[in-house]
């Protein structure tokens, strides 16, 4: 954690540097206590992370397949029945069930029909467009690709000129400490000569208060 004062950063904690709780089992005990007592996390999202993206909310059919195929379920058989041309159930067929089977045979052609011409503009522009969709594609996959690498090269380079900071600063706080150290030791060794001393001093002053009373 940095803070700012002016326009120097303060670093209080250097995780990359910073051992104390490998070195020291019982105060990791005693963090983990003291992060059990914290407040958990909100559960809601920030108000600048935007909503979840609902897939096919316009789109009914290709909404409930999706929720088919996250769900896991088989797909369901395919209706073959509109492909067959039926006749009249009863014989002879009433003009009705005659008008009915005609219309379906109308359609089944037109639907053939229809067939026909999608496969002869696949054949025709197909493997063009299956070419060119793939190769946007694959360039978008590049691009990406491309994007993740440089994100993680610079996350890489961030984590180690922090470390390399934290490890320089450690060794400085290090310095300080064991200066530190040494500068209050001498201070203690100052004062107890200093007592030492003012007791010297005294026993002096009580021999000559005695001499002189001789």
């Amino acid at each position: 954690m940095a803070t700012e004062t002016g326009t120097v950063p303060i670093f209080d904690s250097l995780p990359y540097y910073d051992d104390d709780l490998q070195k020291y089992p019982h105060l990791k005990v005693k963090v983990e206590q003291e992060l059990s007592r914290e407040p958990k996390a909100p559960q809601t999202l920030h108000p600048r992370v935007p909503p979840p993206v609902e897939l096919f909310a316009h789109d009914p059919i290709l909404k409930a397949e999706l929720e088919r195929v996250a769900a896991n379920k088989p797909f369901p058989q395919l209706d073959t029945l509109r492909y067959s041309l039926p006749t009249p159930s009863s014989t002879p067929g009433t003009d009705e069930e005659w008008r009915a089977a005609l219309d379906n045979a109308h359609a089944q052609l037109q639907h053939q029909r229809i067939r026909q011409q999608n496969l002869a503009l696949l054949q025709t522009y197909g493997a063009n467009a299956w070419r060119i969709q793939n190769y946007l594609l694959e360039s978008t996959a590049k691009n990406i690709e491309k994007s993740l690498e440089e994100l993680k090269d610079l996350t890489i380079q961030v984590n180690r000129e922090r470390k390399n900071t934290q490890d320089r600063l450690g060794q400085q706080l290090t310095s300080l400490e064991t200066r530190w150290t040494e500068l209050i030791s001498s201070v203690l060794q100052i004062e107890m000569a200093n007592v030492a001393l003012d007791a010297e001093v005294e026993r002096l002053n009580k021999r000559e208060a005695e001499l002189a009373e001789l």
